[in-house]
């Protein structure tokens, strides 16, 4: 349905021929049928292979003339590079961040447990704020964010839903204050819109510690670059997919490529520990998720 509404300059071959290619990646038929873990080649049209520093790599065919173009929503909400971790996200979008004029900002998030929960934890006590701060999982904020002044952000969590400020909504930061953000809404029904996001106290959803942590953070992240867990549901025009290490779950394959809208727009970087270019990758596919369906 994607590639349906992507380049009209498309064949009907060349849908079809990328569909099949997806689709055998999503249902474990690339090259022979796996169950599990097996190693798939990327054919040569995709991939990046001619670079020194990967991230840079990734960034200028992703983002081509950034820097004249990070004001305009249009060119923003239409590409993103998809990586299979956290620390690869962050990483990439620090590396924006720095490429875009201006001076930056950091917020730091203020941690503390529930105590609330303390009859479950008897040694909360003993816990040092530092230990909170440096905590991370899936769903949670960074206890610091590093933002300029024409920064593309995503909210991560429902704040207005009737003015379209949801999870998932992007937005340009215009100014950053002390103790809130503005930003300017680039997707959804009311793109061009301004709105002062505050600080929330906010909670994983499913604690991997024994104690509730609560963050007080913006609820935010910066979204040049997003995992690709966090991409479903998303169309984009341009998609890099950034793989210096391998997809580590059912589908994280299938779903990074079938974002994208034309074949032609899909760019893959994959490398080794030592930034040595790759052609091959992990495809991770459970025959038994589909036993059901």
């Amino acid at each position: 349905m994607r590639l349906q509404t992507g380049q009209p300059t498309s064949t009907n071959d060349e849908i079809r021929n990328f569909s099949e290619w997806i689709l055998k990646i999503g249902d474990g038929t690339m090259c022979e049928s796996n169950d599990g873990y097996a190693d798939i080649c990327i054919p040569d049209e995709f991939l990046i292979s001619n670079f020194k520093d990967p991230i840079k790599a990734i960034v200028e065919d992703t983002y081509p003339d950034l820097i004249h173009n990070y004001l305009d929503s249009n060119y923003l909400q239409s590409r993103a590079i998809l990586a299979s971790t956290i620390e690869v996200v962050d990483d990439i979008n620090q590396y924006i961040t720095n490429l875009l004029p201006g001076e930056e900002k950091e917020y730091f998030s203020s941690d503390s447990i529930d105590k609330s929960d303390a009859n479950s934890f008897d040694g909360y006590e003993h816990v040092t704020p530092e230990f909170l701060n440096a905590l991370k999982t899936s769903g949670l904020l960074n206890h610091s964010i590093r933002l300029k002044v024409g920064a593309t952000i995503m909210l991560m969590r429902n704040l207005d839903q009737f003015e379209g400020l949801c999870n998932g909504t992007r937005l340009t930061v215009t100014r950053l204050a002390a103790h809130v953000i503005k930003a300017k809404i680039i997707s959804g029904k009311n793109i061009g819109n301004l709105f002062y996001i505050p600080r929330m106290s906010l909670s994983p959803s499913q604690s991997p510690w024994p104690f509730k942590l609560v963050r007080r953070q913006f609820p935010i992240i910066v979204f040049f670059a997003m995992t690709i867990n966090k991409s479903q549901g998303q169309s984009l025009d341009n998609v890099g997919l950034y793989l210096p290490r391998e997809v580590f779950s059912h589908g994280q394959l299938y779903v990074a490529i079938s974002r994208v809208k034309s074949k032609k727009e899909l760019r893959i970087l994959i490398h080794d520990k030592d930034k040595q270019p790759m052609i091959s990758t992990t495809n991770v596919v459970f025959k038994e998720v589909f036993h059901n369906i």
